[in-house]
């Protein structure tokens, strides 16, 4: 378990990890800490997005909608391998979800199938949403699976956790399929070996 870094860290973590970053607008700011804590935080929850084109994208997942107010995420990754900075705090990302998944991430053991939405994942995981229809016929760009294999790295790198604290919401929630197109399982090798 640990307290969130700070937004400048996250940034810079980002960066050193090799990551081209854009800032928009007060995205330090941005957050739904108003509906509950944030932290402590536990691992990193990749997404997909069901969007096509980095403007739209950025912007839904920025601003949300009548039924689910943004952020959506912290970053959203696009097809061309940058982070956009959306929020930092508290976000609309993750929902109700599995305890006993948590427990796994926190032990950083093998994940036991999502049975259950019991648990808070907004307050415990960052969340990073990746542009792509999640039809499972939109590509995934190199460029962009490395960058969300760096952006994850990036964030275990400060907090010292391994790949085993890297989850796909499809692993959090039942009834969620993100991200769809790779398995978890290789994703979360390419994270490993990013780390070392």
């Amino acid at each position: 378990m640990s307290a969130p870094m700070s937004a400048d860290r996250f940034i810079n973590a980002l960066r050193n990890e090799g990551l081209t970053v854009v800032e928009v607008g007060a995205w330090r700011t941005h957050n739904r800490n108003h509906k509950g804590p944030w932290g402590p935080v536990n691992g990193v929850m990749i997404h997909h997005t069901v969007t096509h084109g980095t403007a739209f994208t950025v912007a839904l997942c920025r601003d949300g909608d009548e039924d689910l107010p943004g952020p959506l995420c912290h970053g959203v990754i696009t097809k061309d391998g940058r982070v956009h900075l959306v929020g930092y705090g508290r976000a609309n990302h993750a929902g109700a979800g599995d305890s006993d998944v948590l427990a796994a991430v926190i032990a950083e053991k093998r994940l036991p199938p999502d049975r259950h939405a019991d648990t808070d994942g907004n307050r415990h995981f960052y969340g990073f949403e990746c542009e792509n229809l999640g039809d499972g016929d939109d590509p995934w760009p190199e460029v962009q699976l490395d960058a969300m294999a760096r952006a994850a790295a990036a964030v275990c790198r400060v907090h010292g956790w391994t790949e085993r604290s890297v989850i796909g919401h499809l692993e959090w929630k039942p009834g969620k399929i993100d991200p769809k197109g790779f398995p978890m399982d290789a994703f979360r090798a390419r994270v490993g070996e990013r780390l070392g």
